[in-house]
């Protein structure tokens, strides 16, 4: 299996982990618990992990970066789900930018 293969499917089983829980009992899940509390509660979670994930960048410490952008990444897939939007769709997006010049890119959205 390749390395893109499995960081997909990672992100596939994760997304359907964060579904199955939203409607669970916010006693059994900490996703049900965000869920229950918010779409307020989830994006300051999110935010706290961003910043936490570029303090543990500017600290130089490698596995701390990784343990934070995990919860960037897990904390952003339940936002994500909280709204209905898919993570296919933030892939597609993604996809549609491949090639772009990031400059070019931004400039287009500034023009709409």
């Amino acid at each position: 299996m390749t390395r893109k293969r499995q960081v997909s499917d990672t992100l596939t089983r994760l997304e359907a982990t964060i579904a199955q829980r939203l409607t669970a009992s916010p006693e059994d899940s900490y996703v049900a618990k965000l869920h229950h509390k918010g779409l307020k509660t989830i994006a300051q979670k999110v935010g706290e992990e961003a910043t936490e994930t570029v303090i543990a960048a500017l600290a130089g410490d490698a596995q701390e970066l990784v343990g934070e952008a995990a919860d960037l990444l897990f904390h952003l897939m339940v936002l994500l789900a909280a709204k209905g939007v898919p993570l296919e769709a933030v892939l597609a997006e993604l996809e549609r930018r491949e090639g772009l010049s990031g400059l070019a890119e931004k400039a287009a959205r500034s023009q709409d």
